[in-house]
C-alpha cells in the first residue's frame, strides 16, 4: 500500500538539533513543508555524503518554508558523538533524528527488519502532514539534493497552483500542463 497522500502517524523522540536535545514529532512537521530523510546509519559511508549535500543546500529548502528531517535508528546520542567528530556533519543545522525503537522507520515503511536499519527513504510531508512525494533508494545508491529541492519545488507548484501538473524535467519558471480533454494525445 502506498503512503502517498496519507497523513504522517504519530510519533516522539529526541533529535540533536544545533547542539542541543530537541523534542520531536509528528506535531512538529504540521505547518510547513518538511522533508524526512531516513538514512542506515551514523558514522557510515554514503550516508554523511548525504547529509552533507543537504545541509550544503539547507538555506535554499529553508527559503521555501521547508525543515528537513534527518532520521535513523541510532539515538540521538550518537547523533552528537558523530557531529562533535565529523567535519561533514559539523555542517548540518537540521534535527538529527534518533530512532532507536524503530517507530518512526516503521511508521514511515522503511525498516529493515532483520539488520534494524532504515533504507534510505525519502518523504516530503506538506503543512498539512500528508505524504507528498516518498522515493526508497537501494544502500548503495546515494541521493542528491539538487533532485530532492526540484521535486519539493514541483509539489510546492501543484499545491498551490489547481488543475495544474510538473511534467518530467520541470523547474520553476517552465511551462506546466492543465490537463483536460483537449490534451489527450497531444502529448
Amino acid at each position: 500500500m502506498s503512503l502517498i497522500n496519507t497523513a504522517i502517524k504519530p510519533f516522539k523522540s529526541t533529535a540533536y538539533h544545533n547542539g542541543k536535545f530537541v523534542e520531536v514529532s509528528d506535531a512538529s512537521l504540521r505547518g510547513q513543508w518538511s522533508v524526512v530523510f531516513f538514512y542506515p546509519a551514523d558514522f557510515t559511508f554514503v550516508c554523511p555524503t548525504e547529509l552533507g549535500d543537504l545541509a550544503d543546500h539547507y538555506d535554499t529548502f529553508k527559503a521555501l518554508g521547508v525543515e528537513i528531517y534527518g532520521v535513523s535508528t541510532d539515538t540521538h546520542f550518537t547523533h552528537k558523538a558523530w557531529h562533535d567528530t565529523s567535519d561533514t556533519i559539523k555542517k548540518i543545522r537540521y534535527p538529527l533524528v534518533g530512532d532507536p525503537t524503530g517507530t518512526i522507520t516503521r511508521n514511515f515503511g522503511v525498516m529493515i527488519e532483520e539488520a534494524g536499519l532504515a533504507q534510505r527513504g525519502t518523504f516530503v510531508v506538506n503543512p498539512e502532514g500528508v505524504i507528498k512525494m516518498l522515493e526508497i533508494n537501494d544502500d548503495g545508491i546515494g541521493r542528491v539534493a539538487t533532485e530532492l529541492l526540484r521535486k519539493v519545488q514541483a509539489a510546492q507548484y501543484v499545491a498551490s497552483h489547481p488543475g495544474e501538473v510538473c511534467p518530467a524535467k520541470w523547474t520553476p519558471g517552465a511551462e506546466t500542463l492543465a490537463p483536460s480533454l483537449d490534451l489527450v494525445g497531444k502529448i
